[in-house]
């Protein structure tokens, strides 16, 4: 049993150095061992080996930002399910239903969501809703 501060974080020491080899090793092999293909297509921004096509100041559709508000809200929300889950035996049945109101809800908000139509990108924003 580790009894002094040298002794404990020893180990985390030795991750660090080997962490650091590894990814100066990767670094290194790449460089002498990588394929070097130059071209004035290649060393545009993007890196792609692709032109870029349009503007970068191009405007992106509020749905777009609408979409990923409602990703990170159910992201969110499906975290919960977690503790839950881990839990759900000493809960019991008042846990059950618990969780039922709650995905309830979820399932409620999704779905009006889904009938306003903030995950259709395909219509028109014409202000019908």
């Amino acid at each position: 049993m580790p009894t002094s501060y040298p002794e404990i974080y020893f180990p985390v020491l030795v991750q660090i150095v080997i962490a650091a080899g590894i990814a100066a090793a990767l670094i290194t092999l790449s460089a002498v061992l990588g394929k070097r293909a130059r071209s004035p297509l290649k060393d545009t921004p993007y890196e792609s080996g692709m032109a870029p096509v349009g503007s970068a100041r191009e405007r992106f559709s509020v749905k777009f930002y609408l979409v990923g508000m409602i990703f990170i809200l159910f992201d969110i929300e499906a975290v919960f399910l977690y503790p839950w889950a881990v839990v759900y035996r000493q809960l019991k049945l008042f846990g059950f239903f618990e969780m039922t109101i709650f995905i309830a809800l979820v399932l409620g908000g999704f779905f009006y969501v889904w009938r306003k139509g903030a995950l259709d990108w395909s219509m028109k924003d014409d202000g019908d809703r």
